[in-house]
């Protein structure tokens, strides 16, 4: 299977007590199909694995098989610090009917780049599904290097990453000596032209939340050798793609929602709704997109 693309990491609305919108999420999903993107990822960072509980987790996971109804890919969020955890979350979304499962590098305990290719490689051997790793080490605490990717890259059932490192020589050197169906996918809004240019294959994006044509068209004009569209595009919403990390993701993407009508709702303790400043800077992008 391709997953090469443009793929949305959907937020988890919540309602006013809390609780999962359920209804908000399927509407989000609907939209997403609409506008056509390739693909949502549920339970990522968007989506607040961190904060939701492992019944949350799994139920967010069903909504989202369901709702997406088969017309675009599940990619589901299952990684965790604790390799046992993350298997049992992967062997969940696989029995769920997902197409494949996004697993972020261990956060907070800091493996060794040996303990990192032991993770990844144990959770590969356990599930049979596509495995797509993610590095974002701004949020983990540290890196997964290009090598240790590199070493995964042959491992069967891991067939891509989500790079959020911002380390160009990294992303460079993972594109060049990767297997040629290694796929690498920009885990940065804001750099997902520049990767594509050097050979990456798609984004998985929080800007998307919002705007799915406008990032998969920039996606697609790419792959199809559109290059100076899709250039415009990239420069069009840059503005949106900074400002929707003006505080800690998802605060500010889902108070974009929020502006914008959409199900969304606040996001959980510890993380809180953006000021009022930051607020105002969200309002001014959208309003001159043409958004609010």
């Amino acid at each position: 299977m391709d997953f090469s693309g443009a793929y949305t990491a959907i937020i988890t609305p919540f309602g006013e007590n809390g609780e999962i919108d359920e209804e908000g999420l399927r509407e989000n999903i609907r939209f997403q199909i609409k506008e056509g993107i390739d693909g949502i990822i549920p339970v990522g960072t968007t989506g607040e694995s961190p904060t939701v509980t492992q019944e949350e987790h799994e139920h967010i996971i069903d909504l989202s098989v369901e709702a997406a109804k088969g017309k675009i890919k599940v990619i589901a969020g299952t990684g965790s610090n604790s390799t046992h955890e993350a298997i049992h979350y992967t062997k969940y979304a696989k029995d769920a009917g997902v197409d494949a499962v996004l697993l972020v590098s261990p956060y907070y305990n800091k493996p060794t780049p040996e303990g990192m290719y032991q993770h990844f490689k144990a959770i590969a051997k356990a599930v049979d599904i596509p495995q797509i790793l993610y590095n974002v080490p701004g949020r983990t605490g540290k890196n997964l290097d290009a090598d240790t990717t590199l070493r995964l890259s042959k491992v069967e059932r891991i067939i891509g990453i989500k790079e959020a490192s911002c380390d160009l020589e990294q992303i460079m050197k993972i594109i060049r000596d990767a297997p040629h169906d290694f796929c690498v996918l920009s885990g940065e809004d804001s750099w997902t032209y520049a990767m594509m240019a050097l050979g990456a294959q798609g984004v998985i994006s929080v800007a998307s939340n919002v705007v799915p044509h406008a990032v998969a068209d920039m996606v697609h004009e790419y792959m199809n050798g559109h290059i100076e569209k899709s250039k415009q595009l990239h420069y069009k919403y840059l503005d949106l793609f900074k400002v929707i990390f003006v505080e800690s993701n998802p605060g500010p993407i889902k108070a974009a929602m929020e502006m914008m009508g959409m199900p969304a709702g606040k996001p959980r303790l510890p993380l809180v709704e953006p000021t009022e400043e930051s607020k105002a800077k969200l309002r001014k992008v959208l309003t001159n997109l043409g958004l609010v």
